[in-house]
């Protein structure tokens, strides 16, 4: 080794003696990694397509989608009964509610001290079968600091040799400052930490569903979470950013799903500068076709009239960023210029299509992209809004932190959209940063730019925030996918052919075996790949499956949300083998306490493997190794006398 290797090598393992500052210690930590590679790998489990229905979300979270409940009918089998079960089930899964649905049987001193003594040690007994499979010191990491003594000895309790009565004194102490209730709500939740290892979804948390920000905010609560960005993701990240044409998106879709709560009370934006718009100038707009899904507060006609006024707003500012980027070649979506408001009819490519809505009060025909001043200070408003709410803010850096363009986990690679290519196959290239680049590299290189523009916040180059609006629908795009999102045609035209989008030629190339191996290839996965993918529900009703006839790719949008079908699913990926959980609708949590209401899947095994995957086949077990041998490292270091041990004599 050169000098300058010897240099840098000594430079990181001083920083690592810091941590292990004996051969002793560093030994010590190498061992138990070893031993860690031979765990069974942690359950991942992948959801997509959440679009807001964060009701949903919990109650798979909370029921580790399915696999809670046959765990406790085989901990307690013959204990019991169903009843009881269901009851414990139910404090599992949502405690505090259930413990208030207690609350008159739990008044009573007596057999409220009896109950928290047997419900914490039947938890235990959950606890410590899921706990045999991770190393202790990761299990310690999990649990609450308030209650780390307790339930460290309720954990080692059968072993420990010295009966109940040490636990009960600490319970009868919490008791009598009201905290023991509190104890078991914390050890439900670290049930459902160990249940699952890591929680991934395949992307759009919001939109349609009712509230992003609660989705956003559970999600933020789980120890090991990670995301893989869909088109709604970064729809919301631009509009955080101040990026106008996406805030106008987010505005749009929340009020055709009339979903203002999320924007209104979740995150503290305004909708008044809308409303004001809306009175001053479509005070006389019938709105016909913009009628929005579901009901609020709202009187109906205002609520189509606000979608009317932010959706020109969208269109114009959309056609201003594809005016400043030809090279994107989305001139066909540059559609106000096409407009004969007096004909009746609008350009759209070669074709005139006759318009349904011919009031357009604030396009200029000799400017058609340019906002009013009416328009003007009512973006202003909701871009200052935007870019000043706090909680947003941190909701979407979460997103930021925890995503990427695309993941992988042990044999599968995971992203929302589509490798866009051409009907041979070829991957489509795509200009970023002044170099084409298609495939792995484009995602990386569009992975790039998103955390570029999130370091600098709203101040960062609109050319930049222009690829999270390019992201959100441009046809290379990898989270989209299709040739056009036919937005203006939705509202405006009768002809049902001029709304239709296409997809990428990948979406059929997917029941291609031999195209998803060398996709799965390019991403890292030489051997058994497995894609996953959201975005496209999977329309069950037309006999569609969510397993690509090639066997080795999977769409994972099971129509999660309420607006779309209000199914779904969870792609487990276990030690076992590879599973899917199809979901159904989830009715309330007062009905999974007091009648039991659970999600309980319909399970179709994708892959069983004959041996079960280690930690060491992962590539969690890549990192381990590379820890161990820099401890190695570390630890001949110390025997050669190159670094002083720390604190001893």
């Amino acid at each position: 080794m050169s000098n300058h290797g010897n240099g840098e090598e000594m430079t990181l393992l001083r920083a690592l003696s810091s941590q292990y500052p004996t051969a002793n210690a560093a030994i010590s930590e190498l061992a138990a990694l070893s031993a860690s590679l031979e765990f069974p790998k942690g359950a991942v489990h992948i959801v997509s397509d959440v679009h807001g229905e964060y009701k949903k979300l919990r109650h798979i979270i909370n029921n580790a989608s399915g696999h809670l409940r046959p765990m406790v009918a085989d901990v307690f089998k013959n204990r019991l009964d169903d009843t009881e079960q269901r009851e414990l089930l139910g404090l599992l899964y949502y405690p505090r509610e259930s413990m208030e649905h207690l609350s008159k049987r739990l008044e009573n001193v007596e057999e409220r001290r009896q109950w928290v003594r047997k419900t914490l040690r039947m938890q235990f007994e959950i606890i410590r079968a899921l706990a045999k499979d991770y190393r202790r010191e990761h299990v310690e990491s999990l649990l609450p600091v308030e209650f780390h003594e307790l339930f460290a000895e309720l954990i080692s309790e059968p072993s420990a040799g010295r009966g109940v009565g040490f636990v009960d004194a600490m319970l009868e102490a919490m008791a009598r400052h009201d905290r023991d209730l509190a104890a078991i709500r914390a050890a439900s939740r670290l049930i459902r930490n160990l249940s699952v290892a890591e929680i991934i979804v395949a992307g759009d948390l919001g939109d349609r569903g009712p509230r992003i920000d609660r989705v956003i905010e559970y999600l933020m609560r789980q120890p090991r979470v990670a995301i893989a960005w869909g088109n709604h993701d970064v729809s919301w990240m631009g509009a955080c950013l101040g990026h106008e044409a996406l805030i106008a998106t987010v505005v749009r879709i929340s009020l055709r799903y009339r979903r203002l709560s999320q924007l209104e009370e979740g995150y503290g934006l305004i909708m008044a500068p809308l409303e004001k718009l809306v009175r001053d100038v479509y005070g006389d707009d019938p709105a016909t076709h913009f009628k929005t899904k579901g009901t609020g507060l709202r009187d109906d006609l205002l609520m189509a009239r606000m979608q009317k006024a932010i959706s020109i707003i969208q269109f114009k500012l959309e056609g201003q960023i594809i005016e400043r980027h030809p090279e994107w070649q989305m001139q066909d979506r540059d559609i106000l210029p096409g407009i004969d408001a007096k004909a009746g009819t609008v350009r759209i490519g070669e074709k005139v299509y006759p318009l349904r809505d011919s009031l357009f009060p604030t396009i200029d025909p000799s400017k058609p992209n340019q906002l009013s001043a009416a328009e003007e200070t009512c973006m202003k408003r909701l871009r200052d809004s935007f870019v000043s709410s706090t909680r947003l803010w941190q909701h979407m850096s979460f997103v930021v932190r925890q995503g990427a363009m695309w993941l992988r986990r042990d044999h599968a690679v995971i992203f929302h959209g589509c490798v866009a290519v051409d009907e041979d196959g070829s991957e489509q290239g795509l200009v970023v940063d002044g170099e084409e680049s298609r495939g792995r590299e484009l995602f990386d290189a569009l992975d790039l730019v998103v955390r570029r523009a999130f370091k600098k916040g709203s101040s960062a180059p609109e050319s930049d925030k222009d690829w999270l609006w390019y992201l959100w629908t441009g046809a290379t795009s990898p989270l989209f996918g299709k040739d056009r999102m036919a937005t203006f045609e939705s509202y405006f035209l009768e002809d049902k052919e001029a709304k239709k989008e296409h997809k990428n030629a990948y979406f059929k190339l997917l029941h291609d075996g031999g195209f998803c191996r060398r996709v799965a290839g390019e991403f890292g996965v030489a051997q058994d790949g497995l894609i996953v993918n959201g975005h496209c529900p999977v329309k069950v009703e037309k006999g569609e499956e969510p397993l690509k006839k090639g066997g080795n790719a999977i769409t994972i949008d099971g129509a999660f949300s309420e607006a779309y079908g209000d199914r779904g699913y969870t792609l487990v990926l276990a030690s076992s083998g590879v599973a899917l959980a199809e979901h159904h609708h989830f009715e309330s949590v007062t009905e999974a306490i007091t009648s039991g209401a659970d999600i309980i899947p319909k399970i179709m095994t994708i892959r069983k493997y004959d041996e079960p995957r280690r930690v060491a086949d992962t590539e969690d077990g890549a990192a381990i190794r590379q820890t161990i041998n820099a401890l190695q490292l570390l630890v001949a270091a110390y025997d050669e006398g190159r670094l002083p041990e720390q604190g001893r004599a």
